[in-house]
């Protein structure tokens, strides 16, 4: 199952993306005996300033046709790392080929999108950065791969 990043802005050079290109590579090398993999980001910015409302149409176009919808939202389901891992592997196993995390910009992510979305998740209560999201979410991409893989990176 391809896995897709889509969010809203361009994360330039410095520890974030460092970071995120480190558990992007290990995602990649750990999922991909499991089913899982590649894991690409897509980028998209709005230059007319719109908002939520015009931030939504480019993260539409951003998701694969057919893809698993999950948003990344403070009003989403708060899920340990390995309830994480098996929801991950539900999709995988149900035939989906594609699941995509999407991440809005700073205002969040347009209702009609939120709506579309098969599911909703929250890294808590709290409202992180969005690029500290995308780090927080390859890595926990990653920790899933190596939770479903038997790896002792997770440690309970």
């Amino acid at each position: 199952m391809r896995v897709h990043i889509c969010a809203v802005g361009r994360l330039r050079a410095g520890p974030e993306r460092a970071l995120i290109e480190d558990y992007r590579t290990r995602f990649d090398r750990t999922g991909r005996g499991l089913g899982l993999g590649p894991l690409s980001i897509t980028e998209v910015e709005d230059r007319k300033s719109g908002g939520m409302a015009g931030e939504a149409p480019l993260l539409r176009k951003a998701i694969p046709k057919g893809a698993v919808i999950c948003t990344m939202d403070e009003r989403g389901t708060v899920m340990t790392s390995p309830k994480f891992a098996e929801q991950l592997a539900r999709w995988r196993d149900s035939g989906r080929s594609d699941v995509a995390f999407v991440i809005g910009g700073a205002d969040g992510i347009d209702p009609s999108l939120r709506a579309e979305a098969d599911t909703s998740l929250s890294f808590g209560k709290m409202v992180w950065p969005h690029m500290l999201a995308r780090v927080m979410l390859t890595e926990q991409l990653y920790r899933a791969a190596s939770i479903l893989g038997g790896s002792p990176y997770h440690r309970v």
